[in-house]
């Protein structure tokens, strides 16, 4: 890849101990993309996995260079590999989904028709026919629900990671650890707009899910909680007129990153 080469979309793929999906998962991003016809960059993040995900993202990495990564010393969790990932996004749009191969790379190119012909700056992804246990349905279905009644949003399927969005989006997006199962809802507390279409949904292609009741569902509703207070009290504001200043994308702003968690 061209150093400063102009990158239409930029891929976030954060992944642990996937080492059964890397290879396929690869290889049907870059068919997918390369049919697409934009130029493109995939970037992986390795959130402390203990298999050999990592091996196969350098091997990847050798091979395609539109295939990047980026390894964290240690398993941090879902939000903090995705923020990892967004602040090295080249992209003027962005695009997310599991490392498991349940969301569908197919999708892809859909969304971003429908980003660019709607007026919107978010199309997240609503998995019809999961094919998830009963179990992690219905964790998913209460926890929407909760969401949606405490912030008085209505996304249908918070938790779909396929989605697309305008990199501007992520400029001053307010960032904590469980941010993920959020983050539709947040783009849209800035004022940007949203939709909702269907997308497939797949079997995983290997290895186990590591998410379940305990590490889920209960922490996803206190989450909500916090998300609530947030929508009440965080600063907002758009500027009528201004003389003319230096224009500095906003950064990621750390609500409750702890010190030394990430290492900038």
């Amino acid at each position: 890849m061209v150093a400063g080469e102009d990158i239409y979309l930029s891929v976030v793929i954060p992944v642990k101990d996937e080492e059964a999906n890397i290879e396929p998962l690869a290889s049907e991003i870059t068919d997918v993309l390369d049919r697409w016809g934009g130029s493109w960059e995939c970037i992986w993040v390795d959130d402390g996995s203990r298999d050999a995900t990592l091996s196969l993202l350098e091997s990847l990495n050798a091979l395609d260079e539109r295939h990047q990564f980026i390894s964290l010393d240690r398993n941090y969790g879902q939000s903090t590999a995705l923020v990892a990932g967004f602040r090295h996004v080249r992209g003027r749009v962005v695009a997310t989904l599991d490392g498991d191969g349940q969301n569908d790379p197919h999708d892809i190119p859909r969304l971003i028709e429908i980003l660019e012909r709607e007026d919107v700056d978010v199309v997240n992804g609503i998995r019809e026919k999961r094919k998830d246990s009963l179990v992690r349905r219905v964790c998913s279905r209460i926890a929407n629900w909760f969401r949606n009644l405490v912030t008085g949003d209505s996304i249908q399927d918070v938790g779909c990671s396929m989605r697309v969005f305008r990199s501007e989006c992520l400029d001053g997006l307010m960032v904590f650890e469980g941010m993920h199962r959020f983050l539709p809802t947040l783009i849209k507390m800035r004022g940007w707009k949203a939709v909702e279409v269907p997308v497939n949904h797949r079997m995983r292609i290997g290895g186990r899910t590591k998410y379940g009741i305990s590490n889920r569902l209960w922490v996803g509703l206190v989450d909500t909680l916090f998300v609530r207070w947030m929508k009440r009290r965080m600063i907002d504001y758009r500027i009528k007129e201004m003389s003319h200043i230096h224009h500095t994308r906003e950064p990621l702003h750390d609500v409750c990153e702890k010190e030394g968690e990430y290492k900038r």
